[in-house]
């Protein structure tokens, strides 16, 4: 199938990296998020995984900043 998503990566080339992340916060958070299609998602589900994703990245940036 194709991407149909407008959003555009800052930084191409993390895509595979991000990706990769989408899914292994999906699966810590116990949404059964697969490749190809997830229209039997909830908008909630869907937002918990993006929601957590930003989360963590912030808590990764914080830690970076405080030289941890």
């Amino acid at each position: 199938m194709a991407d149909r998503s407008s959003n555009k990566a800052a930084v191409p080339e993390a895509k595979s990296a991000l990706d990769r992340f989408k899914y292994e916060v999906a699966s810590e958070i116990g949404v059964p998020l697969k490749e190809g299609y997830n229209g039997d998602l909830t908008s909630r589900q869907n937002g918990s995984v993006g929601g957590y994703m930003v989360k963590k990245m912030i808590e990764a940036q914080e830690r970076q900043m405080a030289g941890n």
